[in-house]
């Protein structure tokens, strides 16, 4: 899998005239990576990833996915919102499967694969579950399930743990390096939050704002296996604090032009 942007741009009309969210991006994930983009409010960190979803399309400049161009929504692409977006009326197990069924899967394939999902995700005694039953944790749980399932060359995910509590949010942090790990997806994902930022990737794209454009991409020098006690390491305060000098620096020239 090789995800490449280039020479991206992006623009709205509004009642002030031409707004620009991104500006020449440049930026590329490949097979297996983890991968974040951070920056401040108005950086077009969700704009940039809804434009890789196919659901929006760039100004100009090209993204493709092993060199093709994106064009829309398509199955190569998994997609997990800060929101859980499930289905109300469906249960976890068929919410899970849901795209599985668009794709024509048989009944006894789809229910393998979901087996195979909820255990990954730590569901399984919970597929009769209706999402009202879930707490904010296990509905996010079952998004990612759900993406995962329809086996997407790449998971886009827009800031997914931004509506949780502190604790289950540092949960979910530990619960989806352990999912990156077992499946080998790659991921490309969204955050304003620096420390979950290098906690979780390998490489960091840092954006500045007004218009959006890369300011620095970032590796981080963390060991591949990693748990909360690496956030007390000399090292991950390094890293957190070079990122953040480089969002406060784009924000600061910002506010003097």
């Amino acid at each position: 899998m090789h995800l490449e942007i280039s020479n991206l741009y992006k623009q709205f009309s509004s009642q002030k005239g031409t707004l620009v969210a991104l500006k020449n991006i440049n930026l590329h994930v490949e097979t297996g990576e983890f991968v974040c983009v951070v920056g401040a409010s108005g950086s077009g960190k969700s704009t940039l990833l809804r434009l890789v979803a196919g659901l929006d399309m760039p100004t100009s400049g090209i993204i493709t996915v092993d060199g093709r161009k994106i064009t829309g929504p398509g199955a190569d692409r998994g997609m997990v919102f800060q929101r859980y977006t499930l289905y109300p009326w469906m249960n976890v197990q068929d919410n899970v499967g849901f795209g599985l069924k668009l794709q024509g899967m048989s009944k006894v394939k789809r229910r393998q694969e979901i087996a195979y999902y909820l255990n990954i995700v730590g569901l399984e005694n919970f597929a009769k579950s209706y999402p009202k039953q879930l707490s904010g944790g296990m509905k996010q749980r079952v998004a990612i399930a759900r993406a995962l399932a329809t086996n997407p060359k790449i998971l886009l995910m827009d800031e997914p743990f931004g509506a949780l509590d502190v604790q289950t949010k540092e949960n979910m942090q530990q619960f989806l390096l352990e999912i990156w790990r077992k499946t080998g997806c790659t991921i490309l994902m969204i955050t304003h939050d620096v420390e979950e930022a290098v906690f979780l990737s390998q490489r960091v794209y840092v954006l500045s704002a007004s218009p959006g454009t890369v300011r620095r991409e970032v590796k981080i020098d963390l060991p591949y296996e990693r748990d909360y006690l690496i956030k007390r390491q000399t090292k991950f305060h390094t890293q957190a604090d070079e990122i953040m000098d480089l969002l406060r620096k784009g924000e600061n020239n910002r506010l003097l032009t």
